[in-house]
């Protein structure tokens, strides 16, 4: 080709290339914002769905339901009342059919449902930002569980300076709910987030955070295991069964000889939320000189009467037990509005018959993640004082 003809056949490209792009951008719609979060706190979505005849918000952004607006170009858009700071998650409700927010690429799994998510910030909320202040790592571990017979996965909050120090440090065991799994807390509840932030304010101590799957019959997350990608249950059949209390030997175990960890009763807490504090209560009076802290979020005694499970039996002998051995801090958090509201009113009243002191967090709202990492943020900075 001589260079004539080259000269003219760049030419001819770069005409055909601007073209291209000319063609491109006439034909590129208007970017959608949605969620877009407003000064004053308001938070406005919008959905393109010109053919759809509904359009509606549902989520703990809008409990009442959200009814959106149509425009022209075929733009459905609702703008929320002022929001309280926090994570919201929340779905659309298109002709009656729930899908996610297709222009807000942040998602959560919640037992079997996928929920978008965004944070209204101030307030409580900073807390559950990624902050510009120092940061932990998060590990997923695969350990033995002998008692299981099973090889089994749990979550690891290592604090800022964990690797590039040779300190000890204090263990939180943290547990998720029902249908939750090691996932459960990092992602609805913000653990990193909130530890790293009350870290860097001088407001919690450095510390481990282990989430465990407390599915006895799991070893890992739903799709994150040989099981592969079976749908998850909220109930599963094992959940009384005491296996998962009287495995949990299994866990300190592996952190207590992987980790560098104080290995002592007062640099020991755990805490669960719903299940997972039925679980926390029931491990630490069965293991009653391991933890000097004890955290019980919205939970109570709640296996049935007829459960034969070993780690059950006798559960007030045990609890006086540990009332004797002594612990630093016993905390109770439980909303108003939580269905399991009278069932820790029960437990208190056994507490309160044997003079087992506690400390008793009595809240707005149910049994939800909002309260959940409420009480995380009010109970880190307690721990190992």
């Amino acid at each position: 080709m001589t260079q004539k003809k080259l000269v003219l056949f760049v030419i001819v490209l770069l005409t055909f290339c601007l073209q291209a792009q000319e063609n491109i951008s006439f034909g590129k719609k208007k970017e959608i914002v949605s969620p877009q979060i407003n000064a004053d706190n308001t938070v406005t979505f919008r959905l393109d769905a010109k053919d759809a005849k509904s359009v509606s918000l549902q989520g703990d952004c809008a409990p009442q339901g959200g009814n959106f607006s149509k425009d022209a170009d075929g733009i459905w858009t609702y703008t929320t009342p002022k929001l309280a700071p926090e994570l919201y998650s929340y779905s659309f409700v298109v002709d009656g059919i729930k899908v996610q927010d297709p222009n807000n690429a942040f998602v959560i799994r919640d037992v079997a449902s996928v929920v978008n998510v965004m944070i209204v910030p101030g307030g409580k909320a900073e807390l559950y930002k990624v902050s510009d202040v120092p940061h932990g790592s998060i590990s997923k571990r695969w350990y033995e569980s002998p008692t299981l017979k099973l090889t089994r996965r749990l979550t690891v909050y290592t604090p800022p300076g964990y690797e590039t120090n040779k300190d000890n440090y204090p263990v939180l065991y943290l547990l998720h709910g029902a249908g939750g799994d090691e996932e459960a807390w990092m992602e609805l509840g913000r653990t990193a987030q909130i530890l790293d932030n009350l870290i860097a304010q001088g407001k919690a101590k450095p510390m481990l955070v282990v989430m465990p799957n407390g599915n006895a019959g799991q070893s890992a997350a739903p799709g994150e295991s040989s099981e592969g990608f079976v749908k998850p249950v909220f109930l599963r059949p094992e959940m009384f069964s005491g296996q998962t209390e009287m495995a949990f030997s299994d866990i300190l175990k592996f952190i207590e000889s992987n980790y560098r960890v104080k290995k002592d009763k007062a640099s020991r807490a755990i805490a669960g939320l719903s299940m997972g504090g039925m679980h926390t209560l029931v491990i630490s009076a069965n293991y009653p000189n391991t933890f000097d802290y004890i955290g019980v979020f919205s939970s109570a005694i709640l296996q049935p009467k007829e459960s034969t499970a070993a780690c059950y039996q006798d559960f007030e002998t045990k609890l006086k037990a540990q009332k004797t051995n002594g612990y630093k801090l016993y905390w109770i958090g439980i909303g108003k509005e939580d269905f399991l509201f009278e069932k820790s009113n029960q437990f208190r009243s056994i507490l309160d018959g044997m003079s087992f002191k506690y400390t008793y967090k009595e809240t707005a709202g149910g049994h939800t993640w909002s309260n959940w990492r409420d009480y995380l943020s009010e109970f880190a900075p307690l721990l190992f004082k």
